[in-house]
Parts: structure tokens; C-alpha cells; sequence
């Protein structure tokens, strides 16, 4: 079976160094070494100011509301995972969904300020697939009309927008470090903000408000990540630079492979530095998708339709997104990940072109 990703581990060994010194120290989580030299290697790395290692990216988008103290309406993205909308409804926010570009998936700011009413509080977007969203523009928009700003980075580690880290745009962004992702801890997210005060308040609500040992600051929850899931973390970092070149060369040898197939790709043109997170193609008719879906799998090939259904289409939301509505009943992620092979790869394409040359058989 070729699974439509598989996480990249370490050698053993080196992930074993740091376990000895978990099992030495006695010293299993709440704060603890490894993960304040996660917090220390992953800033240097990304070029941050600050960064909070939490337990996940989901409790991140959730410890971002709560920070900025948001209330009402949320405008948001409908082309996200779940995660993006349902973090939103449970901090007690309604999310209005404003449709994204054909082309690069991401939030269309042209369209965000005919949503914003006075119940307005915040702009969450999301990062589609490592595409960076319109970060100017959106914050010209937030600027004018008082907002703030989050960005659901889940899929944009490692990328960059004019010579700085996509994660130094907007009041705060957040991470995934959940083990599909490029830079993993098994699972872990984060929290990343310029104002040292908003990291002082998400260090107090991730650890239950507390401040001391007999002290509360304000209503906190257990959003906190352990040694183990550092200690990965940790061992994963140094291989980043080779993840990130094999993600682009895997997707460089897909788009060869693909090229006599009647599908295109969302726009890349003019990312600085773009990560290769997944490697979307997008069908022209959802037929066409769900017959290659059939032949993948009947050939031991996973894939996923990433993102559907919209998030405007889910059972507590609302909203008219045309345009994410076609793109996500025809948009389909193929296996990437560090050890697929160019064997594999090539197979993969060989089925899918088999499907448009025979659409019937």
C-alpha cells in the first residue's frame, strides 16, 4: 500500500539520545528542557522573535482567539481542514466565510471587506497547502477597519514572504506539528506572535491560567506538549533542509510525469521559498476525480480529497463560496512524502493516465 503520506522519522539512535536523558532527568513534561530547546531551535531556525510549543494546532487556533479576546463574527476561510471553522464555534465566535481565488485556493481580500459588519472581531485565514495567503492586502483591510488578524499556518512551515517568515504576518499564527506534516513532533502545534505580551498571555492560558504555584491568571486550559514530542521534534529539525529538497524534487518529478494529463496545479509563481507540503491537482470534473480515486485505490494507492466538503457545507455552518465549491469537488492530493520512490511515482502516473485514456474501462 503507498498511504497518501507517511511521517519522516529519524534514526532511531538519535531519538533514543534524547529519550536517555528524558529517562536520566525523571522529567516527563510540563515545561521541561526539551521542549524550551524545541522553542529555542525553532525560533532560530524560522527566524522568530517568539514561539509557544503547544499540544497541537487545533488548541493553537483556539489559545489565538482566546488571547485576543475575540467576539462575534470571524471572517474565514471555507477551503481549510475542519479544525480552521470549528475552533472558531467552540471559543463561542460565528465564522463568515469569504470565497478564495481560483488559482492559489487562499482567502480573496477582495471579497472580505464587503462581509465585515460591526459585529466583526478578527480575519482567520489559512495558508492553502503552504500558498501564502495576501498578507498585505489583508492586513491593509484589518488596519482599516480595526481587526485582527490569525493565520492558520498548519501547512506553511518553512516558507517564506519577502525575506521573513510567513509566520511574522498577522496578530498571531499558528502551526500544526501534527505527524502528516513536514516538521513534526507526533503531535504539537504552535503559537507564534511579535508582541511579547500576547506569548505572555498564551503561556499562562495553554498552562491553566497558572502563575506560580498557589496563583491563577485568568481561565487557561492544558494546552501543553511533553518531552517525548519535543525529543522528536528535536530529531526531526536537523533533517529539514533535506525534507524540504525532496518535497520539491518529488513534486517536480510529478508535474513531468503529469504532463499529458488534463488536470492543472494551484499557482505557485512568486513564493520565495514554498515548502512542497502536498502535491494538489485539480481535475476538471469531480467524474474525473472520483475514477482515478477508484483506480488508485483498487491499485494500493491512498489519496485524499483535500479539502471537502467546504467548510461552508458543514452541519452548524453556513455561506455561498462558489468558487471553493468547485475546487473542492475537484481538487485531489496524491502521495508525498520523504521515501516515496520515483518507481511509485511513476506507476501513480501511469494509472491516473490510464484513467483519461480509457475513461469507461
Amino acid at each position: 500500500m503507498i498511504p497518501v503520506t507517511r511521517p519522516f522519522l529519524p534514526p532511531k539512535t538519535e531519538y533514543q539520545r534524547y529519550l536517555d536523558g528524558i529517562w536520566e532527568r525523571n522529567w516527563l513534561t510540563n515545561n521541561g528542557p526539551l521542549v524550551n530547546e524545541l522553542e529555542l531551535s525553532l525560533k532560530e531556525y524560522l527566524g522568530l522573535d517568539h514561539l509557544l510549543f503547544v499540544s497541537n494546532g487545533t488548541i493553537a487556533i483556539q489559545l489565538a482567539i482566546k488571547a485576543l479576546d475575540l467576539k462575534g463574527e470571524i471572517i474565514t476561510t471555507p477551503f481549510s481542514y475542519v479544525a480552521t471553522t470549528s475552533s472558531i464555534v467552540w471559543e463561542g465566535c460565528t465564522p463568515v466565510f469569504v470565497d478564495i481565488f481560483p488559482d492559489r485556493l487562499t482567502i480573496d481580500p477582495g471579497k472580505i471587506e464587503a462581509a465585515i459588519t460591526p459585529q466583526t472581531s478578527a480575519i482567520l485565514a489559512t495558508h492553502v497547502y503552504g500558498i501564502p495567503c495576501e498578507v498585505e492586502a489583508i492586513q491593509q483591510i484589518a488596519d482599516r477597519h480595526g481587526l485582527k488578524v490569525i493565520y492558520d499556518g498548519a501547512h506553511a512551515f518553512g516558507v517564506k514572504v519577502k525575506g521573513k517568515s510567513i509566520f511574522e504576518y498577522g496578530d498571531i499564527s499558528t502551526c500544526s506539528f501534527h505527524a502528516t506534516k513536514l516538521f513534526h513532533t507526533i503531535e504539537g502545534g504552535s503559537v507564534v506572535a511579535k508582541d511579547p505580551e500576547l506569548i505572555k498571555r498564551m503561556a499562562y492560558l495553554r498552562n491553566f491560567g497558572q502563575d506560580g504555584f498557589e496563583r491563577f491568571n485568568g481561565v487557561g486550559i492544558n494546552g501543553k506538549n511533553s518531552e517525548f514530542h519535543a525529543a522528536m521534534g528535536l530529531a526531526v529539525l536537523p533533517y529539514m533542509t533535506d525534507i524540504l529538497q525532496k518535497r520539491e524534487d518529488q513534486s517536480n518529478f510529478y508535474k513531468k510525469l503529469l504532463k499529458e494529463l488534463r488536470v492543472h496545479f494551484p499557482n505557485t509563481d512568486g513564493i520565495e521559498r514554498y515548502n512542497h507540503s502536498y502535491f494538489p491537482i485539480l481535475f476538471q470534473e469531480e467524474g474525473q476525480l472520483l475514477r482515478s480515486m477508484e483506480i488508485l485505490v483498487n491499485h494500493g494507492v491512498g489519496s485524499r480529497r483535500y479539502f471537502y466538503p467546504g467548510l461552508n457545507k458543514l452541519d452548524y455552518t453556513t455561506g455561498i463560496c462558489p468558487v471553493s465549491d468547485g475546487i473542492s469537488s475537484k481538487v485531489l492530493c496524491l502521495p508525498l512524502y520523504h521515501t516515496l520512490s520515483k518507481e511509485e511515482q511513476k506507476m501513480i502516473a501511469r494509472l491516473l493516465l490510464r484513467v483519461q485514456n480509457n475513461p469507461i474501462g
